[in-house]
């Protein structure tokens, strides 16, 4: 990094990827630093740089090799686990200063040397203390996974499972008959259940009672008289439960009676034609379900507006993700239990480029990655009525 890059960064303050410090002499506030970016989307801390104003302060010889010292203590002593940071001293003017560069943690959640979680918060930190958001972290690392939660509550042998329905996909799916006597092996196998209790991809796919099961899994669906979101007064809503599939039916049922039919040059008494197609309300319904964070207690919610459909799934993009590499069909599977089996269950035959095939049929589609509010929003523009023939 030159120093007309760093000019540029300090011209524009500090960020949630960029930080000033005058000098460090506390290895344990520097650690905590390090963490913050570890776990959030790494970054650089500029050592030499007044954090209140931005001006160039400067670095002597002596702090150089005391800092950088001190920076590879903390690093590899004081972060647990330890991460790998590179310095570069650089010279704007007559001054020198250091540049940290922190990468994204693959390990996390890294903690302090007290195993306190910090993240990064605007341009400063904070503690991590809610258990779901220690989940969200592990699963960003892959070590841990929302789908293979065991619901200890559950049981593949007392009315929890749709024995049926899973008989009938298996033997669908395998050609071979499914006896009731291996279901345990079967479900083990197939990692939708651990010591006779389902975990949340199983109870989604083959559970009973999903509404006991599991609660907060499930569609909310508007419909609304105008396009703000605020509006209160709506023409109707429904709280859409069950299994995947089931909300996946119900869910896409709803869309298509609240949108308009285009005749298309078919006769007077035709059922006429979605203005949506029907293939991207399809795709992009079941990327929410397949795909979205089940670490969040949420639903993912319709909402059906005049000018546009919104589907909002909790959970951001995973992996550093982007919303332009998704319209290139680049994807990174968050729930790979229920990307493998679910095809067959929905009777669905994505191949996981659902966004690309959408955006090529119908290229009027927007989509919002809100990193800060840990949710994923599609907008899907209605044609005007003006242009419906």
């Amino acid at each position: 990094m030159n120093a007309d890059e760093i000019l540029e960064l300090i011209a524009n303050g500090e960020t949630t990827k960029v930080q000033f410090k005058e000098n460090v002499h506390n290895i344990t506030n520097i650690a905590q630093e390090m963490v913050a970016f570890s776990n959030t989307k790494g970054g650089l801390i500029l050592i030499g740089i007044d954090d209140s104003t931005g001006k160039i302060i400067g670095l002597t010889y002596h702090d150089i090799q005391r800092i950088n010292n001190l920076l590879s203590t903390a690093a590899h002593d004081h972060v647990k686990s330890p991460i790998f940071i590179s310095t570069d001293t650089v010279r704007i003017g007559d001054e020198r200063i250091i540049v940290v560069s922190i990468p994204e943690g693959t390990d996390k959640p890294h903690t302090d040397k007290d195993g306190v979680v910090w993240l990064k918060n605007g341009s400063d930190k904070r503690k991590v203390i809610s258990k779901e958001e220690l989940s969200r972290l592990l699963q960003s690392s892959g070590n841990l996974y929302a789908e293979e939660r065991v619901l200890q509550h559950s049981s593949i042998n007392d009315g929890d499972f749709q024995l049926d329905k899973f008989k009938e996909f298996y033997e669908k799916k395998y050609k071979e008959e499914c006896y009731k006597e291996l279901l345990p092996n079967y479900l083990k196998n197939l990692r939708l259940a651990e010591n006779d209790k389902l975990n949340v991809a199983g109870a989604l796919l083959f559970g009973k009672n999903t509404q006991k099961l599991t609660p907060e899994f499930f569609i909310t669906a508007i419909w609304l008289w105008g396009n703000d979101i605020t509006d209160t007064d709506y023409r109707s809503s429904e709280n859409i439960i069950g299994t995947l599939d089931q909300q996946y039916r119900k869910g896409y049922d709803f869309i298509l009676s609240k949108l308009h039919k285009l005749q298309s040059g078919q006769s007077f008494n035709s059922l006429g034609i979605p203005e949506i197609p029907t293939n991207v309300i399809t795709e992009l319904l079941v990327n929410a379900l397949l795909h979205r964070d089940y670490f969040i207690n949420d639903s993912i919610k319709i909402f059906v507006f005049e000018n546009r459909v919104e589907i909002i799934s909790p959970g951001k993009l995973p992996n550093s993700l982007t919303e332009e590499q998704i319209k290139k069909g680049i994807r990174r599977t968050r729930n790979s239990i229920l990307a493998s089996i679910a095809p067959d269950v929905l009777e669905y035959r994505g191949a996981g480029s659902g966004i690309l095939r959408s955006l090529l049929e119908y290229p009027d589609i927007e989509f919002v990655n809100e990193q800060e509010h840990e949710r994923f929003i599609v907008r899907i523009k209605r044609p005007s009525i003006n242009k419906i023939p």
